[in-house]
Protein backbone atom coordinates (compact mmCIF):
# COMPACT_ATOMS: atom_id res chain seq x y z
CA UNK A 1 0.00 0.00 0.00
CA UNK A 2 1.23 3.47 -0.91
CA UNK A 3 -0.40 6.39 0.92
CA UNK A 4 0.19 9.97 -0.23
CA UNK A 5 -1.04 13.29 1.13
CA UNK A 6 -3.53 15.31 -0.92
CA UNK A 7 -3.56 19.10 -0.89
CA UNK A 8 -7.00 20.19 -2.15
CA UNK A 9 -8.10 23.79 -2.47
CA UNK A 10 -10.97 24.98 -0.29
CA UNK A 11 -13.43 24.40 -3.16
CA UNK A 12 -12.01 20.92 -3.82
CA UNK A 13 -12.18 20.13 -0.11
CA UNK A 14 -15.89 21.01 -0.11
CA UNK A 15 -16.39 18.82 -3.19
CA UNK A 16 -14.55 15.89 -1.56
CA UNK A 17 -16.69 16.28 1.55
CA UNK A 18 -19.84 16.31 -0.60
CA UNK A 19 -18.62 13.16 -2.36
CA UNK A 20 -18.24 11.36 0.97
CA UNK A 21 -21.70 12.54 2.04
CA UNK A 22 -23.27 11.25 -1.19
CA UNK A 23 -21.63 7.84 -0.84
CA UNK A 24 -22.63 7.74 2.82
CA UNK A 25 -26.26 8.37 1.80
CA UNK A 26 -26.02 5.59 -0.79
CA UNK A 27 -24.57 3.20 1.79
CA UNK A 28 -27.31 3.96 4.34
CA UNK A 29 -30.09 3.70 1.75
CA UNK A 30 -28.80 0.31 0.59
CA UNK A 31 -28.61 -0.89 4.18
CA UNK A 32 -32.15 0.33 4.88
CA UNK A 33 -33.42 -1.48 1.77
CA UNK A 34 -31.88 -4.74 2.93
CA UNK A 35 -33.31 -4.38 6.44
CA UNK A 36 -36.83 -3.55 5.20
CA UNK A 37 -36.87 -6.34 2.62
CA UNK A 38 -35.90 -8.97 5.18
CA UNK A 39 -38.14 -7.71 8.01
CA UNK A 40 -41.28 -7.19 5.90
CA UNK A 41 -41.00 -9.93 3.29
CA UNK A 42 -38.22 -12.24 4.47
CA UNK A 43 -36.28 -11.50 1.28
CA UNK A 44 -32.50 -11.24 1.19
CA UNK A 45 -31.20 -8.64 -1.26
CA UNK A 46 -27.75 -9.22 -2.76
CA UNK A 47 -25.14 -6.68 -3.66
CA UNK A 48 -25.45 -7.39 -7.40
CA UNK A 49 -29.17 -6.54 -7.26
CA UNK A 50 -28.46 -3.19 -5.65
CA UNK A 51 -25.68 -2.39 -8.12
CA UNK A 52 -28.15 -3.02 -10.95
CA UNK A 53 -30.32 -0.20 -9.55
CA UNK A 54 -27.55 2.39 -9.83
CA UNK A 55 -28.53 3.44 -13.36
CA UNK A 56 -32.06 4.28 -12.27
CA UNK A 57 -30.82 6.01 -9.10
CA UNK A 58 -28.44 8.21 -11.08
CA UNK A 59 -31.21 9.11 -13.55
CA UNK A 60 -33.59 10.11 -10.75
CA UNK A 61 -30.94 11.81 -8.59
CA UNK A 62 -28.68 14.21 -10.52
CA UNK A 63 -26.70 14.88 -7.31
CA UNK A 64 -25.69 11.18 -7.25
CA UNK A 65 -24.91 11.15 -10.99
CA UNK A 66 -22.09 13.66 -10.42
CA UNK A 67 -19.87 10.99 -8.91
CA UNK A 68 -18.13 8.02 -10.46
CA UNK A 69 -20.34 5.02 -11.24
CA UNK A 70 -17.50 2.65 -10.29
CA UNK A 71 -16.98 4.33 -6.93
CA UNK A 72 -20.67 3.85 -6.12
CA UNK A 73 -20.32 0.19 -7.03
CA UNK A 74 -17.38 -0.03 -4.64
CA UNK A 75 -19.51 1.47 -1.85
CA UNK A 76 -22.26 -1.10 -2.40
CA UNK A 77 -19.65 -3.85 -2.63
CA UNK A 78 -18.25 -2.76 0.72
CA UNK A 79 -21.71 -3.11 2.28
CA UNK A 80 -22.07 -6.54 0.69
CA UNK A 81 -18.77 -7.62 2.24
CA UNK A 82 -19.97 -6.35 5.63
CA UNK A 83 -23.05 -8.58 5.39
CA UNK A 84 -20.96 -11.54 4.26
CA UNK A 85 -18.72 -11.07 7.32
CA UNK A 86 -21.81 -10.75 9.54
CA UNK A 87 -23.24 -14.09 8.36
CA UNK A 88 -19.83 -15.74 8.68
CA UNK A 89 -19.57 -14.63 12.33
CA UNK A 90 -23.12 -15.84 13.02
CA UNK A 91 -22.29 -19.31 11.66
CA UNK A 92 -19.05 -19.40 13.64
CA UNK A 93 -20.87 -18.52 16.88
CA UNK A 94 -18.95 -15.26 17.28
CA UNK A 95 -20.30 -11.83 18.17
CA UNK A 96 -22.32 -11.00 15.01
CA UNK A 97 -21.80 -7.23 14.65
CA UNK A 98 -24.69 -6.36 12.32
CA UNK A 99 -23.75 -3.67 9.73
CA UNK A 100 -24.57 -0.21 11.01
CA UNK A 101 -25.72 3.05 9.51
CA UNK A 102 -22.94 5.58 9.07
CA UNK A 103 -22.99 9.27 9.88
CA UNK A 104 -21.30 11.75 7.57
CA UNK A 105 -18.54 12.18 10.15
CA UNK A 106 -17.74 8.46 10.22
CA UNK A 107 -17.85 7.69 6.51
CA UNK A 108 -14.28 8.61 5.61
CA UNK A 109 -13.29 6.82 2.40
CA UNK A 110 -14.41 6.11 -1.15
CA UNK A 111 -12.95 3.40 -3.37
CA UNK A 112 -12.19 3.74 -7.09
CA UNK A 113 -10.64 1.79 -9.93
CA UNK A 114 -7.80 3.67 -11.58
CA UNK A 115 -8.78 5.09 -14.95
CA UNK A 116 -12.49 5.04 -14.13
CA UNK A 117 -13.45 8.25 -12.35
CA UNK A 118 -9.96 8.80 -11.01
CA UNK A 119 -6.47 9.10 -12.49
CA UNK A 120 -3.04 9.73 -10.99
CA UNK A 121 -0.40 11.30 -13.22
CA UNK A 122 3.06 12.81 -12.83
CA UNK A 123 3.21 14.40 -16.29
CA UNK A 124 4.05 18.09 -16.14
CA UNK A 125 4.71 17.95 -12.39
CA UNK A 126 7.90 18.74 -10.52
CA UNK A 127 9.77 15.78 -8.95
CA UNK A 128 8.04 14.50 -5.84
CA UNK A 129 4.65 15.80 -6.94
CA UNK A 130 1.71 14.48 -8.94
CA UNK A 131 -1.90 15.28 -9.70
CA UNK A 132 -5.01 13.25 -8.98
CA UNK A 133 -8.05 13.90 -11.16
CA UNK A 134 -11.25 12.88 -9.38
CA UNK A 135 -14.62 12.93 -11.13
CA UNK A 136 -16.80 15.67 -9.69
CA UNK A 137 -13.91 17.21 -7.75
CA UNK A 138 -11.23 18.25 -10.23
CA UNK A 139 -7.46 17.95 -10.29
CA UNK A 140 -5.95 17.74 -6.80
CA UNK A 141 -2.28 18.18 -5.93
CA UNK A 142 -0.48 15.11 -4.54
CA UNK A 143 2.80 15.02 -2.60
CA UNK A 144 4.80 11.89 -3.48
CA UNK A 145 7.04 11.47 -0.45
CA UNK A 146 8.43 8.29 -2.02
CA UNK A 147 8.53 7.20 -5.66
CA UNK A 148 6.10 4.66 -7.06
CA UNK A 149 7.66 1.40 -8.31
CA UNK A 150 8.75 1.62 -11.92
CA UNK A 151 6.25 0.06 -14.31
CA UNK A 152 3.69 -0.43 -11.56
CA UNK A 153 0.13 -0.98 -12.73
CA UNK A 154 -2.34 1.00 -10.63
CA UNK A 155 -5.54 -0.77 -9.64
CA UNK A 156 -7.66 -0.06 -6.58
CA UNK A 157 -7.42 3.49 -5.25
CA UNK A 158 -8.91 4.85 -2.04
CA UNK A 159 -9.53 8.53 -1.31
CA UNK A 160 -9.52 8.88 2.45
CA UNK A 161 -10.22 11.64 4.95
CA UNK A 162 -8.54 11.82 8.32
CA UNK A 163 -10.34 14.02 10.81
CA UNK A 164 -13.14 16.41 9.97
CA UNK A 165 -13.75 20.06 9.35
CA UNK A 166 -11.54 22.51 7.46
CA UNK A 167 -8.34 21.06 8.96
CA UNK A 168 -9.04 17.49 7.88
CA UNK A 169 -6.17 15.68 6.16
CA UNK A 170 -6.86 13.98 2.83
CA UNK A 171 -4.93 11.00 1.48
CA UNK A 172 -4.91 8.78 -1.58
CA UNK A 173 -4.15 5.12 -0.84
CA UNK A 174 -2.95 3.06 -3.79
CA UNK A 175 -2.76 -0.73 -3.84
CA UNK A 176 0.22 -1.88 -5.88
CA UNK A 177 1.47 -5.43 -6.15
CA UNK A 178 5.25 -5.37 -5.94
CA UNK A 179 7.72 -8.20 -5.89
CA UNK A 180 10.10 -8.86 -3.02
CA UNK A 181 13.44 -7.06 -3.01
CA UNK A 182 15.57 -9.49 -0.98
CA UNK A 183 18.27 -8.05 1.24
CA UNK A 184 21.69 -9.63 1.55
CA UNK A 185 21.74 -12.45 4.15
CA UNK A 186 23.21 -11.60 7.54
CA UNK A 187 23.35 -15.09 9.04
CA UNK A 188 21.55 -13.87 12.16
CA UNK A 189 18.28 -14.81 13.84
CA UNK A 190 16.58 -12.81 16.56
CA UNK A 191 13.82 -13.49 19.06
CA UNK A 192 11.50 -10.62 20.02
CA UNK A 193 9.61 -10.41 23.31
CA UNK A 194 6.93 -7.69 23.33
CA UNK A 195 6.49 -5.79 26.55
CA UNK A 196 5.10 -2.75 28.31
CA UNK A 197 8.03 -1.44 30.33
CA UNK A 198 10.02 -1.70 27.10
CA UNK A 199 8.38 -1.76 23.70
CA UNK A 200 10.16 -5.05 23.02
CA UNK A 201 13.32 -6.90 23.98
CA UNK A 202 15.50 -8.79 21.51
CA UNK A 203 17.63 -11.86 22.14
CA UNK A 204 20.71 -9.84 21.15
CA UNK A 205 21.38 -6.09 21.00
CA UNK A 206 20.61 -4.36 17.69
CA UNK A 207 22.70 -1.23 17.04
CA UNK A 208 20.60 1.88 16.67
CA UNK A 209 17.43 0.16 17.90
CA UNK A 210 18.05 -1.32 21.36
CA UNK A 211 20.41 -0.74 24.26
CA UNK A 212 23.10 -3.16 25.38
CA UNK A 213 20.48 -5.42 27.03
CA UNK A 214 18.30 -5.63 23.93
CA UNK A 215 15.63 -3.26 25.25
CA UNK A 216 13.83 -0.97 22.79
CA UNK A 217 12.38 2.09 24.60
CA UNK A 218 8.62 2.42 24.80
CA UNK A 219 7.75 6.00 23.72
CA UNK A 220 4.23 5.78 25.24
CA UNK A 221 2.68 8.15 22.74
CA UNK A 222 -0.80 7.76 24.19
CA UNK A 223 0.35 8.52 27.74
CA UNK A 224 2.24 11.60 26.52
CA UNK A 225 -0.91 12.99 24.89
CA UNK A 226 -3.26 11.80 27.67
CA UNK A 227 -3.55 15.18 29.43
CA UNK A 228 -4.27 17.07 26.21
CA UNK A 229 -6.79 14.43 25.16
CA UNK A 230 -8.51 14.53 28.55
CA UNK A 231 -8.85 18.33 28.43
CA UNK A 232 -10.15 18.24 24.86
CA UNK A 233 -12.69 15.51 25.66
CA UNK A 234 -13.87 17.36 28.77
CA UNK A 235 -14.36 20.48 26.70
CA UNK A 236 -16.27 18.43 24.12
CA UNK A 237 -18.63 17.05 26.78
CA UNK A 238 -19.57 20.61 27.79
CA UNK A 239 -20.41 21.78 24.27
CA UNK A 240 -23.98 21.97 23.06
CA UNK A 241 -24.82 19.38 20.42
CA UNK A 242 -25.09 20.85 16.93
CA UNK A 243 -23.11 23.98 17.82
CA UNK A 244 -20.11 25.20 15.83
CA UNK A 245 -18.08 25.17 19.05
CA UNK A 246 -18.74 21.46 19.47
CA UNK A 247 -17.72 20.85 15.87
CA UNK A 248 -14.40 22.65 16.39
CA UNK A 249 -13.74 20.82 19.66
CA UNK A 250 -14.53 17.47 18.06
CA UNK A 251 -12.06 18.27 15.29
CA UNK A 252 -9.40 18.99 17.92
CA UNK A 253 -10.01 15.63 19.62
CA UNK A 254 -9.81 13.89 16.25
CA UNK A 255 -6.52 15.62 15.40
CA UNK A 256 -4.98 14.56 18.71
CA UNK A 257 -5.96 10.92 18.19
CA UNK A 258 -4.65 11.10 14.64
CA UNK A 259 -1.32 12.45 15.89
CA UNK A 260 -0.95 9.56 18.36
CA UNK A 261 -1.87 7.04 15.68
CA UNK A 262 0.71 8.42 13.23
CA UNK A 263 3.43 8.53 15.91
CA UNK A 264 2.71 4.92 16.88
CA UNK A 265 2.78 3.81 13.24
CA UNK A 266 6.03 5.68 12.61
CA UNK A 267 7.70 4.02 15.61
CA UNK A 268 6.53 0.57 14.51
CA UNK A 269 7.74 0.98 10.93
CA UNK A 270 11.18 2.24 11.94
CA UNK A 271 11.59 -0.63 14.39
CA UNK A 272 10.44 -3.13 11.73
CA UNK A 273 12.99 -1.82 9.22
CA UNK A 274 15.80 -2.14 11.77
CA UNK A 275 14.79 -5.69 12.68
CA UNK A 276 14.55 -6.77 9.05
CA UNK A 277 17.95 -5.34 8.20
CA UNK A 278 19.58 -7.02 11.20
CA UNK A 279 18.39 -10.62 10.94
CA UNK A 280 17.40 -13.23 8.35
CA UNK A 281 14.87 -14.83 10.70
CA UNK A 282 12.66 -12.97 13.16
CA UNK A 283 10.81 -14.99 15.78
CA UNK A 284 7.68 -13.46 17.32
CA UNK A 285 5.11 -14.67 19.82
CA UNK A 286 1.79 -15.75 18.32
CA UNK A 287 -0.22 -13.51 20.64
CA UNK A 288 -4.02 -13.50 20.87
CA UNK A 289 -4.34 -9.79 21.52
CA UNK A 290 -8.13 -9.82 21.66
CA UNK A 291 -8.04 -12.28 24.55
CA UNK A 292 -5.21 -10.44 26.31
CA UNK A 293 -7.10 -7.14 26.52
CA UNK A 294 -10.43 -8.71 27.51
CA UNK A 295 -11.88 -7.42 30.77
CA UNK A 296 -12.05 -9.94 33.64
CA UNK A 297 -15.40 -11.55 34.34
CA UNK A 298 -17.28 -10.45 37.47
CA UNK A 299 -17.14 -12.79 40.47
CA UNK A 300 -20.48 -13.00 42.31
CA UNK A 301 -20.13 -13.43 46.08
CA UNK A 302 -23.46 -15.27 46.40
CA UNK A 303 -25.01 -12.46 48.42
CA UNK A 304 -26.03 -10.18 45.60
CA UNK A 305 -22.64 -8.48 45.39
CA UNK A 306 -19.32 -9.14 43.70
CA UNK A 307 -15.84 -10.10 44.83
CA UNK A 308 -12.72 -8.17 43.75
CA UNK A 309 -11.60 -9.40 40.32
CA UNK A 310 -8.65 -7.10 39.61
CA UNK A 311 -10.55 -5.13 36.96
CA UNK A 312 -8.84 -1.83 37.83
CA UNK A 313 -5.34 -3.28 37.50
CA UNK A 314 -6.33 -5.10 34.30
CA UNK A 315 -7.68 -1.86 32.85
CA UNK A 316 -4.31 -0.22 33.40
CA UNK A 317 -2.52 -3.13 31.71
CA UNK A 318 -4.95 -3.04 28.79
CA UNK A 319 -4.32 0.69 28.40
CA UNK A 320 -0.57 0.07 28.32
CA UNK A 321 -0.93 -2.70 25.73
CA UNK A 322 -3.03 -0.43 23.52
CA UNK A 323 -0.51 2.37 23.92
CA UNK A 324 2.42 0.10 22.99
CA UNK A 325 0.62 -0.87 19.78
CA UNK A 326 1.70 -4.51 19.65
CA UNK A 327 -0.63 -5.30 16.76
CA UNK A 328 0.68 -2.36 14.73
CA UNK A 329 4.26 -3.45 15.39
CA UNK A 330 3.65 -7.10 14.45
CA UNK A 331 1.89 -6.13 11.22
CA UNK A 332 4.72 -3.76 10.32
CA UNK A 333 7.40 -6.40 10.94
CA UNK A 334 5.53 -9.00 8.87
CA UNK A 335 5.01 -6.55 5.98
CA UNK A 336 8.64 -5.38 5.94
CA UNK A 337 9.90 -8.95 6.19
CA UNK A 338 7.85 -9.97 3.15
CA UNK A 339 9.30 -7.08 1.14
CA UNK A 340 12.86 -7.93 2.18
CA UNK A 341 12.54 -11.70 1.75
CA UNK A 342 13.09 -12.37 5.46
CA UNK A 343 11.54 -15.24 7.38
CA UNK A 344 8.97 -14.73 10.14
CA UNK A 345 8.35 -17.54 12.65
CA UNK A 346 5.48 -17.40 15.15
CA UNK A 347 5.76 -19.49 18.32
CA UNK A 348 3.46 -20.35 21.19
CA UNK A 349 3.98 -17.70 23.91
CA UNK A 350 3.06 -20.07 26.75
CA UNK A 351 5.68 -20.20 29.56
CA UNK A 352 8.31 -18.22 27.65
CA UNK A 353 8.61 -15.83 30.63
CA UNK A 354 8.82 -18.69 33.18
CA UNK A 355 11.23 -21.01 31.42
CA UNK A 356 14.94 -20.79 32.18
CA UNK A 357 16.93 -20.12 29.01
CA UNK A 358 19.91 -21.93 30.56
CA UNK A 359 18.49 -25.25 31.82
CA UNK A 360 14.86 -25.21 30.61
CA UNK A 361 13.32 -25.47 34.08
CA UNK A 362 9.81 -23.99 33.94
CA UNK A 363 8.06 -22.74 37.06
CA UNK A 364 6.28 -19.54 38.06
CA UNK A 365 8.76 -18.92 40.93
CA UNK A 366 11.52 -18.29 38.38
CA UNK A 367 10.01 -14.86 37.66
CA UNK A 368 11.14 -13.06 40.79
CA UNK A 369 9.95 -9.62 39.68
CA UNK A 370 8.77 -7.80 36.58
CA UNK A 371 12.33 -7.25 35.37
CA UNK A 372 14.21 -9.99 37.22
CA UNK A 373 14.53 -13.69 36.41
CA UNK A 374 16.33 -16.23 38.58
CA UNK A 375 16.03 -19.96 38.04
CA UNK A 376 15.28 -21.89 41.24
CA UNK A 377 16.89 -25.00 39.76
CA UNK A 378 20.25 -23.84 38.35
CA UNK A 379 20.50 -20.33 39.77
CA UNK A 380 20.73 -18.67 36.34
CA UNK A 381 19.91 -14.94 36.66
CA UNK A 382 19.09 -12.54 33.86
CA UNK A 383 16.73 -9.79 32.85
CA UNK A 384 13.28 -11.36 32.61
CA UNK A 385 12.48 -9.93 29.19
CA UNK A 386 15.85 -10.90 27.72
CA UNK A 387 15.43 -14.43 29.11
CA UNK A 388 12.00 -14.61 27.43
CA UNK A 389 13.46 -13.37 24.12
CA UNK A 390 16.09 -16.14 24.24
CA UNK A 391 13.36 -18.72 24.85
CA UNK A 392 11.35 -17.32 21.93
CA UNK A 393 14.38 -17.55 19.65
CA UNK A 394 15.08 -21.12 20.75
CA UNK A 395 11.46 -22.15 20.17
CA UNK A 396 11.47 -20.55 16.72
CA UNK A 397 14.72 -22.26 15.74
CA UNK A 398 13.35 -25.62 16.88
CA UNK A 399 10.09 -25.09 15.00
CA UNK A 400 11.92 -24.12 11.85
CA UNK A 401 14.17 -27.21 12.07
CA UNK A 402 11.16 -29.43 12.65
Amino acid sequence: MYSFRLYPTSRQRDALTAMLAAHCELHNAALQERRDAYRKAGVTIRGAQQMAQLTDIRAARPDQAVWSFTSQQQTLRRLDKAFAAFFRRVKAGEKPGYPRFRSAHRFDSVGFRHGDGIKLTTEGCTPGHATLRVQGVGTVKVRLHRPLPGGAKLGQILVKREGSGPRARWHVVIAIEVGAAPLLPTGRAVGVDLGVAHLFTTSEPIPGLTDGNGHAPNPRHGLTAADRLARAQQALSLCKRGSSRRSKTRDRVTRLYGLVRRQRLDTARKAAVALVRHADMIVLEDLRLTNMIRRPKPKPDGKGGFLPNGAAAKAGLNRSIHDAGWGVLINAVVAKAEEAGREIVLVNPAHTSRRCAQCGHTVADNRVAQARFQCVACGHADNADRNAALNILRAGTARRSA
